[in-house]
């Protein structure tokens, strides 16, 4: 590889000095621990989901944990992303740490390479770093699941894909984004050709996102004849999804993409996007609305069933979202269907019994269907738990009622 690009060799140096300068603030904090394995102090950016507060409160939930290379960088990004996927239901709300490296070729890579001479990276005590110290470290101090993802990007990648194979059990999913694979001869794409056939990932999810760096008139099967640097990247993440799919009995759930109209940099973004919708495709229930107007719809059941499937592929259990269920409560409270109301205003109670606002929504139906006595009752519950002032209302005004 001695005709290697030089201006990704350019891209790979200067990203860390370019984020230096990046405002991250606005979307988490940072924290600094003290590392004896790395022999320093080492900085991490910490999202906690807003729906917690954005604090580091453990009762209000457990979440699963992104850990993601090139923090300073990817953070902002990957933040607004997961808030988005929960706000629309498509995954569940997640922490996001962002780890800002002292020197991230050195941090990102194993062993030595031909371009750079004299030059060693010290990957493996990283890595050590990030399992021995990091992890639990944000186990014992923030409110986590142990559903944990991996996300790097360029010489990123290659660790992401390093840790794939030789630390499996070290994250449940793999977010590679135009990883450096031609590093060291490609060594990682020859370690695969051994490892991927014989290791079992069952329960692992792998995403890989390949950014265009072909000269015109060149595509992903022509440009594995060429030779050159300037094809490298490209060819070794094409040979590394060969033997992903000459290894399809290990059971690693895996997808890769081609990004046509993205480069180096800007694949990050969509890369990011892409692979955290593909991880979590199971945790999305999409109900039909003729499906809602439909008598023998056993809604509640379908929700507990599609809940016991996200829980079977998170490793725990995982409770209905609360306020999704009470939508469903009132859309069905809409549609006149009061018994399959009432049972999953009881379902939100079973799971949240803490929640005034769970008692308050069925005592709205007990309302609505006339049954008085029941609507004080949880009205009543509903003030115990939280002071709501709507609930005070209804319940003083049935109160004067009853008078």
């Amino acid at each position: 590889m001695k005709s290697f690009c030089s201006s990704l060799i350019l891209l790979l140096f200067s990203f860390f000095v370019q984020a230096q300068n990046y405002d991250r603030f606005n979307t988490g904090f940072s924290e600094t621990i003290s590392s004896k394995i790395l022999g320093e102090d080492r900085e991490i950016l910490i999202h906690i989901p807003n729906s917690n507060g954005g604090s580091k409160i453990k009762d209000r939930g457990n979440y699963p944990v992104i850990y993601l290379l090139d923090g300073n960088d990817n953070f902002n990004s990957v933040v607004s992303i997961t808030e988005h996927m929960e706000e629309t239901s498509l995954a569940p709300p997640m922490i996001v740490i962002g780890i800002v490296h002292s020197n991230r070729m050195s941090e990102l890579t194993t062993g030595s390479d031909e371009e750079f001479k004299g030059f060693v990276g010290k990957g493996e005590n990283f890595m050590s770093f990030v399992e021995k110290e990091l992890i639990p470290h944000i186990d014992s101090t923030y409110p986590t699941t142990s559903y944990k993802t991996f996300i790097g990007h360029s010489v990123g990648g290659l660790t992401v894909i390093n840790t794939l194979l030789h630390k499996p059990d070290l994250f449940n999913s793999y977010v590679s984004l135009d990883g450096a694979l031609w590093w060291n001869k490609a060594k990682v794409v020859e370690d695969a050709k051994s490892i991927l056939a014989k290791q079992n990932y069952q329960g692992k999810t792998l995403y890989m996102a390949m950014a265009n760096r072909l000269e015109k008139g060149v595509d992903t099967l022509s440009v594995m004849k060429d030779t050159s640097g300037n094809t490298a990247l490209i060819r070794a993440n094409l040979r590394f999804i060969e033997e992903l799919k000459k290894s399809n009995q290990n059971q690693l759930r895996y997808k890769y993409k081609f990004y046509e109209d993205d480069n180096h940099p800007s694949v990050r973004l969509i890369g990011e996007y892409d692979a955290l919708r593909y991880i979590f495709d199971f945790y999305r229930l999409k109900i039909y609305d003729s499906e809602m107007d439909d008598p023998n719809f056993k809604l509640d059941s379908i929700v507990v069933a599609h809940y016991e499937n996200v829980s079977k592929q998170m490793g725990y259990i995982v409770k209905p979202n609360e306020n999704l269920v009470n939508n469903f409560g009132y859309q069905m409270m809409a549609n006149k269907q009061f018994k399959k109301a009432e049972s999953l205003f009881k379902l939100n109670i079973i799971n949240n019994p803490k929640s005034g606002n769970c008692y308050d929504s069925i005592g709205d139906l007990y309302l609505a269907t006339g049954n008085k006595a029941k609507a004080i009752e949880s009205f009543k519950k509903a003030l115990t738990l939280k002071e709501i002032p709507e609930t005070k209302g209804k319940l003083e005004t049935l109160l004067k009622e009853k008078k």
